[in-house]
Parts: C-alpha cells; sequence; structure tokens
C-alpha cells in the first residue's frame, strides 16, 4: 500500500518552483539580448541631418547604469531570477535524509567487521548512549537521546539477529518490508484543518476571481482594438468625420483628436505649457488664421492633449524646431503612432470607395516622413534644402543639383548621393491576365501582371540593350506563366540587384525602409475599383543586368459582369517619398467567347491522348486524337516507310502485270 508523505522540508515544492521558474526566465532572458544578425539595412547618406537624428535616436535608446530604465518586462525577470536563487540556496542547505539504510555506518563500523568485534564496540557504544546514562545538553530533549539509542540497538541487531539481518538482505531495512512511499510537493500546513478556510479562500480567489479577471480584461481589451492597431473610439472617430472631400488640414487634425483618445492621459505636463504657446505661436505665423479655423481647435477641458499634438504635427510639418524636451519625447511617439492612425484612415475611405480621399491620406503617410507640409515643393525633402533654394530647381532635382554645382556648393555631391538612391518608381508593361485564357470574360478571375524597378532621377531610364531572341521571349513568358499560377503575389529578386535599405528621413524618428501601394481606381467616377495591395523591396535598376532588372508583382480581381471597355487609373503611391506617385491609364477589354474559342475549347478537351486506352479505341473508331509528344515523330516516319513499301509492293505488281501482258 501506497504512503503519501507531504513535503515538511519544502524540498520537493522548490523543486517544481525551480523547473517551472527556469521554464519562464531561460527564454524570457534570452528575448533582452540583441539580435546576433548583422543589420542589412543603412540609411544612404550621412547628411549632418540624418547623422543628427542618429545621434539623437542613439541617445533616446542609450540606458544609464544610475537611471535604468526598467517596465514591467525588466522587474518581473529581475524578480523572478531573485526567486530562483532563494530556492537554489533553499535547495542546498537542507537536510535531506535519503540515505540508503547502512547499520556499519550508524555504529561507526567499517564494513566486513567480526561480529565479535561489533558486541564488543556496541556495548561501549550502550554504556555511553544508554537514556540513563547521557546527561540532557542545552538544547537537548530526552525524545532526542532514546530515538537515538533505538537507531542504534536497531542496527546491533541487524547484524547479530538472523532474522533482523534477512530482513536487511532481502529488504534492504531491519524491519522488514516498508510501505511504497511518495512524496507530495505540497507542504503540510497546505491540508491541515486549521487552515482550510485560507486554502479554499485562496484557491477560490486565484480561480474563481483572478483568472476570470484577467480572461476578461484580455477579451474586453482586444475587442477595444480594430483590426488596423487603432482603438474603437478611434475607428468611430474616423467614420464619422472621414469625408470624400476631406482636405489635408482635417486628416491632420484627426490624427490630433486620435492621438488623444489613444495616448492622450499620458502626457499632462502643465510644465511645458509655455513652450506650447510659443509652438502655437510659431505656427500661426507661417500658416497664418487658417490654422484656428481650419482645425477647430477645441478649448473645452479634457482636449489639451489634442491641442497640443495638432501643434507638434504642425510644428514638425513645418520644421520648426521644438526646445522643449518633454514636447519632443512626445512628437517622437506621435510621428510613428500617426502611420497606424492613418491606415485606420484609409480603410475608411476604401469602406466608400473614394479614390480621392484614399490618394489624400496616402500622401499624407510620405509628408509626415519627409517632414513637408502638404502641397510643397518634393524638393524640400532633400537633405539642406529651403524653400527659397527649392525654387531654384523648378526643373527637378537634376536641375537643382546642376545650380549647386555652377555655385560650387558643396551640398550638392550631398544631394546627388541622396538622389542616387531615390525611389523614383519606373512600371514596366502592365497587362491583365487570365489564367488560360487569351481575353476577359465577363466575372473572370483576373491577374494584373506588373514589373517594377526604382530608376534615380539622376539616371536615366534603363532600356533594353539589344531585342530579345525568339527563345528568350519564350523563356520569358514561360517565367510569366509561372509567376502567374503560382501563390506568391511577388516574384522572386533575380541575384545581383539590390533593394533599398533605410532612406533618407531625418526628421522621421524611426529608420524608414519604403514601400508603394498599388491600387486600380476609375478617376472620372473617383471609386477605388480594386483595393490596394502593398509592395516593398522593389529593386534598383541595374544596367549590367538589363532588361531583366526588375521585379515582378501580381494583383488579382474579378472582371466587371459586363462586356466592354473599362478605362481604368492603375496608381502606384509611395508612403516615403513625396511626388513620386506613378499613375497612368490601362483599358481593360471585357469580351465573350467567340464560337471558333469555344470550339477551340471543346476540341481541346474532347480529343483524348494517342498513348492513352481512349486514344487508341478513338483511333480505331476513325476519330481525332492528339498526338504523342513522345512518338509522334517516330510514328510519322513509321508510316511514311509503310507508305513507300506498299507503294513499292504496288509498283512490282503492275510491272509483273505488264510483263505477263
Amino acid at each position: 500500500m501506497a504512503n503519501y508523505q507531504y513535503d515538511e522540508s519544502g524540498v520537493l515544492a522548490s523543486y517544481f518552483a525551480l523547473t517551472f521558474l527556469t521554464l519562464i526566465l531561460i527564454p524570457l532572458t534570452f528575448s533582452f539580448l540583441p539580435s546576433r544578425q548583422e543589420p542589412t539595412l543603412k540609411n544612404v547618406c550621412n547628411c549632418s541631418e540624418c547623422e543628427a537624428k542618429e545621434a539623437r535616436m542613439k541617445r533616446s535608446k542609450s540606458r544609464s547604469i544610475f537611471k535604468p530604465r526598467l517596465g514591467v518586462k525588466s522587474l518581473s525577470t529581475i524578480g523572478g531570477w531573485a526567486l530562483f536563487a532563494f530556492l537554489c540556496y533553499k535547495i542546498a542547505t537542507t537536510e535531506v535524509n535519503s540515505k540508503p539504510y547502512d547499520p556499519f555506518e550508524i555504529l561507526g563500523l567499517g564494513h566486513g567487521t567480526a561480529e565479535k568485534e561489533i558486541k564488543r564496540h556496541y556495548k561501549k557504544l550502550s554504556l555511553k548512549f544508554h537514556p540513563d546514562k547521557v546527561k540532557l545538553a542545552e538544547n537537548q530533549t530526552m525524545e532526542e537521546v532514546e530515538a537515538h539509542f533505538v537507531e542504534l540497538t536497531k542496527a546491533y541487531k541487524s547484524l547479530t539477529d538472523e532474522e533482523i539481518r534477512n530482513n536487511l538482505e532481502k529488504y534492504g531495512h531491519p524491519d522488514g518490508k516498508q510501505e511504497f512511499s511518495m512524496g507530495l510537493a505540497l507542504p503540510t500546513w497546505v491540508v491541515e484543518s486549521k487552515n482550510n478556510f485560507w486554502v479554499l479562500g485562496a484557491y477560490g480567489l486565484l480561480f474563481a476571481g483572478l483568472l476570470p479577471m484577467l480572461v476578461g480584461r484580455w477579451w474586453f481589451g482586444s475587442r477595444k482594438m480594430t483590426k488596423d492597431g487603432v482603438l474603437g473610439a478611434t475607428a468611430q472617430l474616423f467614420f464619422k468625420n472621414v469625408r470624400e472631400d476631406s482636405s489635408p488640414e482635417t486628416l491632420i487634425y484627426l490624427l490630433a483628436r486620435a492621438w488623444d483618445i489613444e495616448q492622450g492621459s499620458t502626457f499632462n505636463s502643465a510644465a511645458s505649457e509655455p513652450a506650447l504657446a510659443k509652438l502655437e505661436a510659431a505656427v500661426k505665423e507661417i500658416v497664418g488664421d487658417s490654422y484656428g479655423k481650419t482645425a477647430k481647435i477645441p478649448t473645452t477641458q479634457g482636449t489639451v492633449a489634442t491641442r497640443r499634438a495638432l501643434a507638434l504635427l504642425y510644428a514638425h510639418l513645418l520644421r520648426i524646431q521644438i526646445q522643449d524636451s518633454s514636447l519632443q519625447q512626445e512628437l517622437d511617439l506621435l510621428l510613428p503612432a500617426t502611420q497606424t492612425y492613418l491606415g485606420s484612415m484609409v480603410s475608411m475611405a476604401l469602406a466608400h470607395n473614394w479614390l480621392a480621399c484614399t490618394s489624400s491620406i496616402m500622401h499624407l503617410h510620405s509628408y509626415i516622413v519627409q517632414a513637408t507640409f502638404p502641397g510643397s515643393n518634393p524638393l524640400l525633402a532633400y537633405p539642406s534644402v529651403t524653400k527659397d533654394e527649392a525654387k531654384l530647381g523648378d526643373g527637378g532635382v537634376v536641375s537643382y543639383i546642376k545650380a549647386l554645382e555652377d555655385k560650387h556648393d558643396p551640398r550638392a555631391e550631398i544631394i546627388q548621393r541622396v538622389a542616387d538612391k531615390w525611389g523614383h518608381l519606373q512600371v514596366i508593361d502592365p497587362q491583365f491576365k487570365v489564367i488560360g485564357e487569351r481575353i476577359v470574360t465577363p466575372g473572370a478571375i483576373v491577374q494584373l501582371v506588373f514589373k517594377l524597378r526604382l530608376t534615380p532621377p539622376t539616371q536615366a531610364p534603363t532600356e533594353p540593350a539589344t531585342e530579345l531572341t525568339p527563345e528568350q521571349r519564350k523563356q520569358e513568358i514561360r517565367e510569366e506563366d509561372a509567376f502567374l499560377t503560382g501563390k506568391e503575389d511577388t516574384a522572386a529578386l533575380l541575384p545581383g540587384l539590390q533593394v533599398p535599405g533605410y532612406v533618407h528621413a531625418p526628421y522621421y524618428p524611426a529608420n524608414r525602409k519604403p514601400s508603394w501601394w498599388v491600387m486600380i481606381g476609375d478617376q472620372k467616377m473617383n471609386r477605388v475599383i480594386v483595393p490596394p495591395i502593398r509592395v516593398t523591396d522593389v529593386p534598383y535598376a541595374n544596367p549590367s543586368k538589363a532588361p531583366k532588372d526588375y521585379r515582378m508583382y501580381k494583383l488579382q480581381f474579378q472582371a466587371p459582369p459586363q462586356v466592354g471597355v473599362y478605362t481604368f487609373q492603375l496608381a502606384f503611391v509611395s508612403d516615403t517619398f513625396v511626388g513620386e506617385d506613378v499613375r497612368m491609364f490601362l483599358p481593360l477589354k471585357v469580351e465573350e467567347l467567340t464560337s471558333d474559342d469555344e470550339q477551340d475549347q471543346e476540341d481541346e478537351i474532347s480529343e483524348p491522348d494517342e498513348d492513352t486506352l481512349a486514344g487508341q479505341m478513338a483511333a480505331m473508331r476513325g476519330e481525332k486524337v492528339k498526338k504523342s509528344p513522345y512518338h509522334g515523330d517516330g510514328s510519322d516516319d513509321e508510316s511514311s516507310t509503310d507508305d513507300d513499301q506498299s507503294s513499292g509492293s504496288s509498283g512490282s505488281s503492275s510491272d509483273s502485270d505488264s510483263d505477263s501482258d
């Protein structure tokens, strides 16, 4: 019969807790270690603006030894390791009596001692440790003395008494077969009757209170967030206020309101009020009274965060330097958050299929990244370009660089380096295709296949050096067909091509990797026909790899149900580069299958292969069959040989007939 023993010393419970902590602490600790992978993305320039941004980012991420930034995760990890160390110390210092029963060790004799010597030694011990002979020490009790003497007597008998010795040899214990003992990793006080109320209360609090609270908090917290990563209240704000004709100023104001809803209570320092008032005055000096009228700045209590966020956004877009450190810290958190808010705005605009509004929201991404006010000259995105100097580059960045070179301005070299990696998109051969069809039929699944590459404005567009040979053209068609029927929407990057890394964005408080939205719309109706997809890792043009220095992408949608020619607008909108949109009109012709096309399809389906049993049966009936790709040539040769032989034999027979005549 099993004997269950509770853990009096707490060793088993310590081992259990130690194992549990190990499973949690090791992965949690590894999450703090920096990645071993070398960063493959680097900035494209070393201008003073980018260098200042990098230095500011490093300072914000650096942690002082005297003022460490410890969050909940860090404190939990430190506390876990402290508890781990305490449990290890407890296990190491707790005596555990798990040794096998050894009577020689108890009596203080060596193994193999003769029985006569054992008896003599036991007499000495009995005279010394008999309860009647022992004088109790300071912290010693009579029960301890008696237990020790019983243990000595039992060890002596196990070596001298034949029956007890047999029990020892057979069962490992002088008392014979022992009960099976199983330790439970629970201390005794857990099951003591006097602690029942507290133990049951703790279990009830854990399983009936704390656990439902955590699950409910997770559930209702997740329901507050939309799929775009914003709170439901923020999405409701966008749904009510985003309109088909929303101006950029209105969208900026909505961003400030969204920040108030999401994070407004986090930043509410009265110490920055003078700096905020000074910042608002600087903004109004540039944009005039339209700042207050367009933005509709609220003045009621509880909307201070909206006012502060609006001033920070305008200061960022107008490149007004912020002196207050708390305002600068808030702006560094606000700007990355605007990308999430704008994504939710795009979803709201797409719910109504508003083409112009969707494009305006997408453009606001690049305006915020490059810190340029909507409608400003795109040249302001380049380093060290002022508003007055941007007028010199009315012909583009190339003419501006030429003007600087004529003045021997050292900025020309820096701007040239940035322009050499600028995201000027080139779209190659966009086509509407249907798998297995030559034409687009009503309601068919259409694939828009297009090729992209980046041709910087300082580089001439890549043109094919020579025309493709027929074999090369066939290979290209096979590759396009394989990509068309594949599952991936982005083709593999061809060897030798380079994609953009972190681009020039000195005013944005994070590294930025560019991407583009691709969507199909109807400009006349101001409607989005096909929702946008986002593409990234577009390769730079490489003349040595021309003409295949591009990457293929595809966009799937369903063709209109009516026959006709639809003139769609194919739009490519950058989320990083200002003024680098590409728009083109692409006609889609939807037509019904002709009788010839239907007959060809029926023939293709009905004719069996020559090598199959159905094909052989059809050939015996005189019906058409598909020629075998393996035996077609041989069959022709054999049939021609047979024809020659038959004609030769017929000629011989005719000659013999004539001779007989």
